[in-house]
């Protein structure tokens, strides 16, 4: 098991759900921690010496730079980026607006392009560079009124998969996580016929990176794959 105690993280859309998890399972495992969010109220209560807070919009071109330099200004590198932030809506897509459509891919494929070559000179730097791109179950299938937030995931699975074979000697780790269903409010938002019991929690995505963080080796797992079996459809 790898040490990861003293080691720095980028995560964006950390205001709550999947994000504000990753956040408290890094920084309970001794992580320092660079939190973005456009609204970062919900993090105060974890602020210390181990977390910044940055508002952030992921629309915004400037906004990536802004990010790193306040993460390495802090904590003096990048060791790891987490790409949570996330958009999605439900919509026809013959209701899809060409604004919407462009909206989820500035959020969900272009952001976490910039944030990674911002941070890029840093992670080359690092003895453990490891990237997170969080899909979803979206990104390999496609479900009706999510055609632009699957279409967009679909793109950053496929971003991804590039990013790790061009990083790979460069001792880059990057992976892809793409959970079904998991209990947030936004799958609240665009799925509100699910039972949210039956879905996953936010922590165990967090738990995943934690355990991928501490077991990173040249051994890569290629492909995790969870199920909760329900008589009701999970994603």
């Amino acid at each position: 098991m790898n040490r990861i105690e003293g080691n720095t993280a980028i995560v964006t859309g950390t205001g709550r759900g999947i994000g504000l998890a990753i956040v408290k399972t890094l920084l309970e495992a001794g992580v320092n921690v660079c939190a973005t969010s456009r609204n970062t109220s919900s993090l105060k209560a974890l602020e210390g010496e181990r977390l910044i807070a940055v508002s952030a919009d992921l629309t915004d071109m400037g906004a990536f730079q802004t990010i790193v330099d306040k993460c390495t200004e802090r904590f003096g590198g990048v060791d790891y980026v987490v790409n949570n932030a996330g958009l999605g809506m439900k919509r026809l897509l013959t209701e899809t607006s060409a604004e919407e459509w462009d909206l989820h891919f500035a959020v969900n494929v272009r952001a976490p392009f910039m944030l990674n070559n911002a941070a890029m000179p840093h992670l080359l730097k690092s003895g453990c560079p490891t990237i997170f791109n969080i899909c979803s179950a979206v990104a390999v299938q496609g479900y009706e009124t999510q055609g632009a937030y699957s279409a967009a995931k679909h793109a950053l699975l496929g971003y991804t998969k590039v990013l790790a074979k061009e990083t790979f000697e460069q001792g880059i780790r990057v992976h892809a996580i793409s959970p079904g269903g998991v209990a947030t409010e936004l799958i609240q938002e665009t799925r509100p016929d699910l039972d949210l019991d039956i879905l996953s929690k936010p922590e165990e995505i967090a738990d995943i990176i934690l355990f991928l963080l501490q077991n990173r080796g040249n051994t890569v797992m290629d492909h995790i794959q969870m199920h909760r079996y329900s008589k009701k459809p999970w994603a």
